[in-house]
This record gives structure tokens, C-alpha cells and sequence, in this order.
């Protein structure tokens, strides 16, 4: 059976796929949570995808939270620049 057809815990993969952002993101409710977690917890295909699915959240979210500063005169130089072009 293809990884989106298989039924666990009352959803189907596809509708496990749908639920993973706000999964991740801590905005479902708690029987909501509680069935995709059973759900993966039972479909090893949901269960590898919503790893890596998570690695690569996971993985974006650091590298935006924490953005390299830039120093104050290049920060300066790049202001004059976009005022610059907003005047053309």
C-alpha cells in the first residue's frame, strides 16, 4: 500500500503530511497531537518522513534564528545603497 493510502490511528498519511507543520509548530490540540503521534508511531513510512521533515524544520529555523549581524559599516553601505535606489 503507497505511503499516503495507509490508515492509523483514524488519518491517513496524506492527512498526517497536512497536520506536520502545525505539528511542529505546537498548534494543534491535544487530541489532534495525540492522534498523529499514534499515527506515526504506527506507520514507519510517516515516521521517516516526519523525521527528516523535522531535521530539515529544525535545521531552517536555526540558521533563521540566529542570522550572521553584519558589521556597522557594511550595514551603513548597504542603507545609502537601498536609499539610493529608492529615490530612482
Amino acid at each position: 500500500m503507497s505511503g499516503d493510502q495507509r490508515l492509523v490511528a483514524g488519518l491517513y498519511c496524506r492527512e498526517v503530511l497536512e497536520l506536520l507543520s502545525a505539528y511542529l509548530d505546537g498548534e494543534l490540540d491535544e487530541a489532534r497531537r495525540r492522534q498523529v503521534e499514534s499515527h506515526v508511531a504506527g506507520c514507519d513510512w510517516c515516521e521517516r518522513f516526519g523525521a527528516s521533515f523535522a531535521a530539515v524544520v529544525r535545521a531552517l529555523r536555526e540558521n533563521i534564528a540566529a542570522p550572521t549581524p553584519l558589521d556597522p559599516e557594511r550595514a551603513s553601505r548597504l542603507a545609502s545603497r537601498l536609499a539610493s535606489e529608492a529615490r530612482r
